[in-house]
């Protein structure tokens, strides 16, 4: 049985519902094997808990979302 596993940010009910739809649509369509013999996890970690660049992810995205304000 495939089995597809995802680390993340925290993510909403509905992105989880999408992201695990579209994951198993998608894979099985490659893989040629029946949907109903996937599963999927979702992991959720905080955005402290990543890090790039040295610096952790929800300072990243704090910045990133600071440089690309619309005025």
């Amino acid at each position: 049985m495939p089995y597809i596993s995802v680390e993340s940010g925290v993510l909403s009910n509905d992105q989880k519902v999408e992201l695990i739809q579209r994951l198993t649509q998608t894979a099985s369509e490659v893989m040629h094997v029946p949907q109903e013999f996937f599963t999927v996890t979702i992991k959720e970690l905080p955005d402290a808990n990543f890090g790039i660049g040295g610096r952790t992810i929800d300072k990243v995205k704090a910045e990133y979302i600071q440089t690309h304000k619309t005025v």
